[in-house]
């Protein structure tokens, strides 16, 4: 499941929530208990593994699929 990062604006702590895409947008109170909280805005990078090297020759042209390089 996604990490969702909110950030509190009573307290201005920031946290994480993990729960289901269908959930993504569901308020929720931060740990110290307030109810004003905002989901942030973050990039998600979705790999097979940390650290694992970019695969080469995608497709496309000279990514290896057309035969031009």
């Amino acid at each position: 499941m996604p990490t969702y990062e909110f950030r509190c604006r009573s307290c201005g702590s920031t946290f994480d929530v993990v729960r289901p895409m269908a959930d993504a947008g569901a308020a929720t109170p931060c740990p110290a208990g307030h109810d004003d909280t905002v989901k942030l805005l973050t990039t998600v990078g979705l790999s097979g593994r940390a650290g694992a090297a970019p695969s080469g020759g995608g497709g496309g042209c000279c990514g290896g699929a057309c035969g031009c390089g």
